[in-house]
């Protein structure tokens, strides 16, 4: 096994070891102890939460005193409880405290099929914790799993991936004695290991809501999160509801009832760049549609869809947790057995997704009416109005109406709210059958042929998605027989709209010749214009051209529409001039949307064919030049405004948006806009590659060293004293009033700027 040891911290004399096992159900934590206490010298205590209310399920803080007890009374302690995330671990981390206690982590890591077995096919549980609900709750917990790190507190962690790696810990502690001690450090982690995600054919997840401020002003909101349940045979019942920033889940296990479906996925790092789809039920509102009937097709439609495309995912939306088609829906998702990785509920306002669950979707269903008209209340209603007219305009370009069974895909423009603050680039309208006698088109109880329209009107709804996803990713869109016909022949239609537009401008004719000569790819996404600035080359059913793709090193990736904002900007700064500082032949400036720093400008190249770090070569060193210059220009302004301010010029290895640019940023890191650990490291981390390194390289090798985005998710840490924190909100505090000088690699080359009357070795 790999080791990171700290030989000269093993301390010289034995003493009581706080031994906190992470591993959820079926894991072996319970066998572990058992067999590390009958064969040791050393007197150990079990702290079994499934026991400690007198053979019976406990409580946290049962376990928290009894932990306490045995540690003053000179013994070694094991915490058998799951601990599978920070916040389930750190009041048992502070219990050591000081130099007299070492903390320890044994991690059970073992393959997530392998847990679900062992707790499936056992008997006589001290928490009752077996049988068919077991499953849910294993695959349940490790949905939120957080590996422990050295930075919570623990002195010692011990990585076990398999059996073999468990008897060796088994061993170590087996053979400890009263006097012995063990030296600090991680031991056995991989270095590419991952969390596992849980085996999902046995089940699909418990929703969660997601609007923590209604949740904590409890004001009936449909979002706000009903009283938890404290009754659990769960011996780690925290850690089954932890979804990270959003809701707590009630478990349900202690009354033996069955363990809700389908969770919200709104949290999970690393999904925010997977095409995403929000769409509402079709039909069974104001058209009252059978819940049964529809839920039926619902499912049948998002099984057959997720088998067909496995890079992309579907999420139902619901306002209310008492929704009956979401409960339906769900029921029928778990006898179907499909990953809830590729489809999910969630209950929350489909025009705040991200805003307020966090839950990143490029593209939203609408349940529109015929006319394709603003009003008429509900789900139509509410996204035209959060929309703006933007979405209304741009509706009205690519069709005029829309029959029962059928979806329209309209591009957002760019200056819609919905584009600024959700990141929604699309928008699907979508009409439904109608059964509602008061309503037009009304089929009067013929549900077979409503039946028949709304398997038409999903069909088309997904395929339109599809449409979307694929040519993002670069794929040719598929033209099954007898899928999506309806929305394959609104795409004619909507195609010969974006070519006659097309044929009036000069301006994609101009980009290609900008372009053609530099790269040997296509682009779209900053051709035609339409009144609000928005690309209607961006439209992803058109098929004029492919979707510009972002190479990093030997990969490539699609740049969604979201991220072709700097872009139009570079290329037609004309169109911008009220949002930019600075516009020359070479570059433009301005000030980041959401800006991480106090001050935070971007210098944008308006080179085509330079989308990132990656595409610069030896021919560009002279833009380099310009744009640094530029940078330090910008810098020394706002030095000449405030001298307290340091400044560090570069670029990231892999951006987010397209076309190169220079980060002028300041190091304070003052902003609200700087929320996660992707932000912060992004900037701290060899991640940021600085202009002036950037520059030495393409003059010398030809190209720039970039770095992995695995950079990203490293600890989080102090851009001055290198000292490692928990979260966010922790390093802000501590970066707030740090006194520390800069790392002396930032003080060399000229990596920083300040002001000229800073000391250089002690640049605040």
């Amino acid at each position: 096994m790999d080791m990171d040891v700290d030989e000269t911290s093993a301390p010289k004399e034995g003493k009581p070891v706080l031994v906190i096992l992470v591993g959820a159900p079926g894991s072996g934590k319970s066998t572990f102890c058992e067999e590390v206490i009958g064969a040791s010298s050393r007197p150990w205590v079990r702290v079994c939460q499934d026991t400690i209310g007198n053979g019976k399920a406990g409580s946290k803080a049962q376990c928290l005193s009894c932990a306490i007890i045995a540690l003053k009374d000179g013994k070694s302690v094991f915490i058998d409880r799951c601990n599978l995330n920070r916040e389930q671990r750190s009041e048992f981390i502070k219990l050591g405290g000081g130099p007299q206690i070492d903390v320890h982590a044994i991690v059970l890591d073992l393959p997530a099929k392998l847990c679900i077995s062992r707790s499936v096919k056992r008997t006589g549980h001290d928490g009752n914790l077996q049988g068919g609900k077991a499953a849910a709750v294993v695959n349940r917990m490790l949905q939120t799993k957080e590996l422990p790190k050295l930075s919570e507190g623990f002195n010692r962690i011990t990585f076990c991936q398999n059996d073999s790696d468990v008897k060796s810990a088994i061993n170590t502690y087996s053979t400890l004695g009263p006097l012995d001690s063990l030296p600090r450090g991680c031991f056995g982690q991989k270095a590419d290991s991952k969390i596992q995600v849980g085996i999902m054919k046995f089940l699909i997840k418990t929703e969660v809501p997601v609007d923590s401020a209604s949740r904590q002003s409890g004001n009936g909101d449909p979002t706000s999160q009903t009283p938890e349940k404290s009754n659990s045979c769960c011996k780690d019942k925290e850690s089954l509801c932890s979804v990270p920033d959003t809701a707590n889940l009630e478990t349900k296990e202690a009354e033996g009832q069955e363990v809700d479906l389908a969770g919200s996925h709104a949290n999970q790092v690393s999904l925010d760049d997977i095409p995403t789809l929000a769409f509402p039920s079709i039909s069974t509102s104001d058209f009252q549609f059978n819940h049964e009937k529809a839920a039926d097709i619902i499912v049948e439609k998002v099984a057959e869809f997720s088998n067909n495309l496995k890079n992309a995912r579907l999420v139902l939306v619901d306002l209310s947790h008492k929704s009956k088609i979401l409960s339906l829906v769900k029921a029928r998702v778990m006898e179907k057995n499909i990953d809830s990785q590729s489809f999910f509920t969630h209950v929350g306002d489909i025009t705040h997704l991200y805003s307020r669950g966090g839950l990143r979707c490029n593209v939203i269903a609408n349940a529109a009416n015929w006319r394709l008209k603003p009003g008429g209340g509900g789900v139509n209603a509410a996204i035209f109005n959060a929309a703006g007219p933007e979405l209304e305009f741009a509706t009205k370009e690519k069709v005029k109406s829309l029959s029962p069974g059928n979806a329209a895909v309209v591009p957002l423009p760019s200056s819609s709210p919905l584009f600024t603050r959700e990141g929604v680039t699309h928008v699907i309208h979508v009409l439904g059958p109608n059964m509602n006698p008061q309503r037009p088109n009304c089929l009067n109880n013929d549900y077979n042929k409503g039946c028949k329209v709304l398997q038409d009107a999903y069909t088309s709804l997904f395929e339109g998605f599809a449409s979307i996803v694929r040519n993002q990713a670069g794929q040719p869109v598929a033209k099954k027989e007898n899928l999506g016909r309806n929305f394959l022949d609104l795409q004619v239609h909507s195609d010969c709209l974006v070519k006659n537009i097309s044929t009036n401008t000069d301006q994609k004719s101009k980009r290609d010749d900008d372009h053609g000569s530099e790269k040997s790819k296509k682009y779209k996404g900053s051709g035609s214009q339409d009144r609000f600035g928005s690309s209607l080359a961006d439209s992803t059913d058109e098929k004029l051209d492919s979707e510009p793709r972002r190479k990093v090193g030997s990969t490539s990736k699609a740049w969604g529409s979201w991220a072709q904002a700097l872009h139009l900007v570079a290329m037609h700064p004309e169109k911008h001039k009220g949002d930019l500082l600075e516009i020359s032949d070479d570059v433009v400036v301005l000030n980041d949307m959401y800006p991480k720093a106090r001050k935070h400008v971007l210098v944008l190249a308006r080179t085509g064919g330079l989308d990132c770090l990656a595409d610069v070569q030896k021919e560009h060193l002279q833009l380099l030049k310009k744009m640094h210059d530029v940078g330090l220009k910008w810098a020394e302004k706002f030095l000449n405004e405030s001298a307290s301010l340091v400044f560090r010029l570069g670029y990231h290895s892999a951006p987010s948006m397209r076309q190169l640019h220079l980060h002028v940023i300041s190091q304070d890191f003052e902003s609200t806009h700087l929320k996660n650990k992707k932000h912060w490291n992004s900037f701290n981390t060899a991640f940021f590659r600085d202009s002036v390194d950037v520059m030495d390289e393409i003059s010398n090798d030809g190209k720039a060293t970039l770095k992995d985005d695995k950079l990203l998710s490293m600890e989080l840490r102090c851009n001055r004293c290198r000292s490692a924190h928990p979260n966010i909100p922790r390093l802000k505090s501590h970066i707030s009033s740090c006194q520390s000088s800069f790392p002396a690699n930032l003080l060399q080359n000229g990596r920083l700027v300040y002001a000229s009357g800073e000391p250089r070795n002690s640049v605040q």
